[in-house]
């Protein structure tokens, strides 16, 4: 990206995108527009072991989509950039529910975990990458990784600071502050957005934005 002196810069989410990724601890209303993902669908418990391998496959393919510039496959109107925050949209299974659960096992739990790409990525240079990566660093769920172009619309966020257990008080002024705005939940599921590392942050300073779609 070029600034107003025709000097390249850096593209950093953090400074020109803070609205969508940096919002207070307090429920706002936001449209969220298209934006391409790399992303992988799954199910189970987030604490297991097996999550970090989707987690990993997901920064391995980000970051060699940063680095093409030096490595290849190189792309038309590339431009420097920090890397996204890994995302998530949350859900139950039909079983729970079926079952009207509301405390339920994490086991229950899907979810389809995404990093926001650059808006010169394609379907194609995607894949292009994809197969790089399958054979210098090969691992079986790269497959699995899909291209998609997501758009939300009309969202309720919050900046939620706290261990993930104790969403819920979060998501509840959230629906409170909807029905105020004379909205309603959309669907079942909601959006997180990870700010910090949780293998490097205690629980109670972790930083999560909390989204979910209005209407």
């Amino acid at each position: 990206m070029i600034d107003k002196t025709g000097s390249y810069m850096k593209h950093e989410w953090k400074k020109s995108e803070k609205k969508f990724y940096l919002p207070k601890n307090r429920p706002e209303i936001i449209v969220i527009p298209k934006f391409k993902f790399l992303s992988i669908k799954g199910r189970g418990n987030p604490n297991a072991s097996f999550f970090s391998e989707y987690i990993g496959v997901l920064y391995s393919l980000s970051y060699a989509v940063k680095m093409s510039s030096r490595t290849g496959p190189f792309i038309d109107h590339y431009y420097d950039y920090t890397v996204y925050p890994l995302e998530g949209v949350w859900d139950i299974d039909e079983i729970s529910k079926a079952k009207g659960i509301k405390s339920f096992d994490k086991n229950s739990l899907v979810f389809n975990i995404m990093i926001r790409q650059p808006e010169f990525v394609s379907e194609e240079f995607a894949n292009e990458i994809k197969e790089r990566i399958k054979v210098k660093k090969p691992h079986e769920l790269l497959d699995a990784v899909k291209f998609e172009i997501l758009e939300e619309g009309t969202c309720v966020q919050m900046l939620h600071q706290g261990s993930y257990d104790d969403e819920p008080e979060s998501f509840s002024q959230m629906e409170s502050f909807a029905k105020e705005q004379n909205l309603r939940r959309k669907y079942h599921n909601h959006r997180e957005i990870y700010l910090s590392d949780a293998r490097k942050t205690v629980p109670e300073k972790l930083k999560t934005v909390l989204r979910f779609q209005v209407e």
